[in-house]
């Protein structure tokens, strides 16, 4: 009997056990189902203004130098001096002697040339003399008949004559050289290259360096078609002082913008072949000098960017530059709160706004806030921005 006590107690504690506990459960009232509220998302948005706008071109080019050369030697000698400007990177000025070769052996040409001079007109002296003796002996003979030039003595008064001409001009060849071995260019500019030293022996053609003007530099722009027609510029344009379109140009140099202002002079005749763009050439005056900016020349060898005016007006809607997503896309909010994701056709754009021709109407409010997430259709709601006054 207490054998089956030990067996059959346990089991009835267990069930009792589970009895209590789903008594107790049942007993527990059920928790409250709360009702889930749709949350929308809040966006700032502006609405879409319109303007009537002259589209500015921007392009970019190189700075050139309009004049540009290679140093050459007409004569040969040994190099005897230098100029402290003709160093890579220094000014020079106009007529400035930068290269001397030793003249040396030129100057003793001058002086063989001048011996020479003066015997050839020795020699038509001594030939005009004969001619006037042979003249008067014809005469004094009374003979009939007209006398041969080489009667009296014509031809070889012209030899003589062609030999003191060669004569001068050997003189004058002479004297070049000698002044050939100074090495100068006419105008004001800066050292490219050197590529000779002191004491080299150098011949005529020998590339001895290159230099470059600083009086005007020019800059090669690339233009579509459509560009030269907002321009108004035909293929082959040169301009005059009344008509060269005006070009504002601008670099970043360290942390600082520069400007500088230059105009169109010609545009090239022909399509480029690889580009498929036209070529319109810009000039900027004294840009080391007058024309420099602050100090700060238009250097050659120089990227800057570059703006010109259009010369036609037309509509263009202008919304901010927030409102520009990633390929032109802008989020606008239709009247029934939901988001449309729209493209749009950018004529310009600028640091705070930005002109596009369609995709957008007057009116429309479109989003500047940042959305992680956007889908088109979404429901939103919108937030007017509060204008700064």
């Amino acid at each position: 009997m207490k054998k089956l006590i030990k067996v059959v107690a346990p089991v009835i504690i267990l069930v009792v056990s589970i009895g209590v506990v789903q008594a107790l459960s049942a007993a527990k009232p059920a928790p409250e189902k709360k009702e889930e509220s749709h949350r929308l998302v809040s966006l700032y948005v502006d609405e879409v203004t319109s303007d009537e706008v002259t589209i500015s071109v921007k392009t970019q080019g190189e700075v050139r130098p309009k004049t540009e050369i290679d140093l050459i030697p007409q004569v040969s000698g040994r190099i005897v001096g230098i100029s402290h400007s003709f160093a890579e990177g220094a000014e020079f000025a106009p007529g400035e002697t930068l290269i001397k070769i030793d003249d040396t052996d030129y100057r003793l040409a001058v002086v063989r040339a001048e011996a020479q001079v003066a015997q050839a007109k020795v020699a038509v002296q001594r030939e005009l003399a004969n001619a006037k003796i042979k003249e008067d002996h014809w005469l004094d003979k009374r003979t009939t008949g007209e006398p041969t030039p080489y009667a009296l003595n014509k031809p070889q008064v012209f030899e003589a004559e062609l030999k003191l001409l060669a004569a001068e001009a050997d003189l004058k060849e002479a004297r070049l050289n000698v002044a050939r071995t100074e090495i100068n260019v006419p105008f004001l500019g800066h050292v490219r290259e050197r590529n000779v030293g002191i004491g080299q022996y150098v011949t005529a053609g020998t590339r001895l360096g290159r230099v470059f003007s600083t009086d005007i530099v020019e800059i090669r722009l690339p233009l579509t078609d459509a560009q030269l027609t907002e321009l108004n510029l035909p293929m082959g344009f040169m301009a005059d002082e009344f008509n060269a379109p005006i070009v504002q140009f601008s670099a970043r140099i360290g942390n600082r913008q520069h400007d500088w202002t230059g105009r169109i002079v010609r545009t090239h005749a022909s399509v480029d072949q690889q580009t498929r763009l036209i070529y319109a050439v810009a000039e900027v005056i004294d840009p080391y000098g007058l024309g420099a900016d602050h100090g700060t020349p238009m250097a050659v060898g120089m990227f800057v960017h570059a703006e010109i005016a259009g010369i036609h007006s037309q509509p263009a809607m202008v919304l901010p530059r927030l409102a520009l997503r990633n390929a032109d896309k802008v989020y606008v909010i239709n009247d029934q709160n939901r988001l449309e994701i729209r493209t749009v056709e950018i004529i310009s754009t600028s640091e705070e706004t930005v002109l596009v021709s369609n995709g957008v109407e007057v009116g429309d409010k479109v989003v500047t806030s940042t959305i992680p997430a956007a889908v088109d259709g979404m429901e939103v709601r919108a937030i007017a921005r509060e204008r700064q006054s």
